[in-house]
């Protein structure tokens, strides 16, 4: 972005794949984020800041004992066999599903490439190895804007997992923007292990965290399922950190044309719960874009100001430092000037600097003897010694005043400076009211339909 020109974004080939408005949206903001030329993250880091690029998707964690129906659910979301499910601990690590080009199975450090948020947990010995991704071409429900985390299934007892299961899953669910916590009817609903870690997460993110009492259909009768029902709730409100008014719990379970039951189906909910989230992100990230456009304008012209502020202090400090250097100069001149003047003959200074100048540096010999016959003899050294000390104590002044002097901006730098802040107000800017445009009407569109 040299000689101030105005960069413009080059339009991906790409976008015509996507399908959703919210999903276009997304993605644009963050390719603005982290184009290679003239992203905000890029700019921001030249200006000293630092600017974190925002996710082209949500993620939801699910959480629960083993054999809850996670995989199960996230598999019925997807509308394919992603995920294995059983009643054996089927699911051991972490394993982000989501949505691209092609089906692909990714395992460690590939993972942690495809979601650089989560490098944080490269702290959790052992959890790399546990790190799984299964990426799916669905476009099922809102999928594309979506990448599930399912997480191992929880068991007290013995049980020995290769990493810390408890913290790991803490961690990952501050990361996300959805926890959902299967509780199953089965008698393993109230696992020691995931009540201590719900609770933990409520501490934290306790606005993420979403329960439901999953398999519900295999509860048996009403009041069946009812009992349960109370009791994982009384088991949960025992807990300090999850004792709150308005508890639910919402029943759900993969439907099953081939058998039917007459349990209350809430599963739809939770897709609307999705959905609502993902519309929350799109506004999120169409304000943050605007909070940082407005950061990196508001930077720049700081270090504008600040730099004409240093250019006029330089001006200041250099002006000083002249004086005081020409004060240092003149002390010793004078004096030596003085007796130069008593010296040589006036004919012979008339002729080597005129009778102008001769008469000018006579009358002010004539001042300095004047004062020099004042002072008594016995303190003319010590009058000389003060004009020296006098110099020397200018001359350290003026090397003071000297090193007073800021780093100024160069030309270069002020116009890469404009045009990064005409970048942001006439591109991104002017992108971003665009989108915010289109994300209004897709609402109105929504809220007709």
């Amino acid at each position: 972005m040299s000689g101030g020109r105005k960069p413009r974004l080059v339009a991906n080939p790409l976008d015509s794949a996507i399908s959703t408005p919210s999903e276009r949206i997304l993605k644009e903001c963050h390719d603005l984020y982290v184009d290679g030329n003239n992203g905000l993250v890029k700019i921001a880091d030249n200006l000293g800041l630092t600017l974190l690029p925002p996710r082209k998707k949500i993620i939801v964690m699910i959480m629960g004992n083993h054999s809850a129906g996670k995989s199960s659910f996230i598999n019925w979301y997807v509308e394919e066999h992603i995920q294995k499910t059983g009643v054996a601990i089927e699911t051991q690590g972490f394993t982000f599903i989501t949505s691209g080009r092609k089906r692909e199975s990714l395992t460690g450090n590939a993972t942690l490439h495809l979601y650089p948020h989560f490098r944080p947990l490269l702290a959790f010995k052992g959890l790399t190895d546990y790190l799984a991704a299964e990426i799916s071409t669905s476009k099922q429900k809102k999928f594309s804007l979506v990448t599930f985390v399912d997480t191992p299934g929880l068991v007290d007892g013995d049980m020995i997992y290769p990493f810390d299961v408890n913290n790991a899953i803490i961690s990952f669910g501050q990361q996300a923007d959805l926890i959902f916590v299967f509780f199953d009817p089965m008698g393993k609903a109230l696992c020691k292990r995931t009540l201590d870690i719900v609770e933990k997460l409520s501490e934290m993110c306790g606005d993420k965290l979403l329960f439901y009492l999953s398999k519900a259909d295999e509860a048996g009768r009403e009041t069946d399922r009812q009992r349960v029902m109370m009791q994982i709730v009384q088991e949960l409100c025992r807990r300090p950190g999850l004792n709150k008014c308005g508890f639910e719990m919402p029943t759900i379970y993969i439907p099953n044309p081939q058998n039917p039951s007459r349990c209350e189906n809430q599963i739809e909910g939770i897709c609307q719960t999705i959905e609502k989230t993902i519309n929350q992100a799109v506004q999120k990230t169409l304000d943050q874009l605007e909070k940082d456009c407005d950061l990196i304008c508001s930077t720049i012209s700081k270090k504008l100001a600040q730099d004409r502020t240093d250019v006029s202090h330089n001006k200041s400090a250099r002006l000083h430092s002249f004086l005081c250097a020409f004060l240092s100069i003149s002390l010793p001149a004078v004096v030596v000037l003085t007796f130069l003047m008593n010296y040589f003959p006036k004919k012979e200074l008339e002729e080597l600097l005129g009778e102008g100048p001769t008469r000018a540096f006579r009358l002010c010999a004539g001042i300095v003897t004047s004062l020099w016959d004042w002072i008594p003899e016995d303190s003319q050294i010590v009058f000389l010694i003060v004009c020296g000390a006098l110099s020397y104590f200018f001359l350290f002044l003026a090397k003071y005043f000297a090193r007073q002097g800021s780093r100024t901006l160069t030309k270069k730098e002020k116009r890469t400076l404009e045009g990064y802040n005409d970048y942001i107000q006439d591109v991104v800017a002017a992108r971003k009211g665009q989108l915010y445009d289109e994300y209004l009407r897709q609402c109105a569109a929504d809220h007709d339909l």
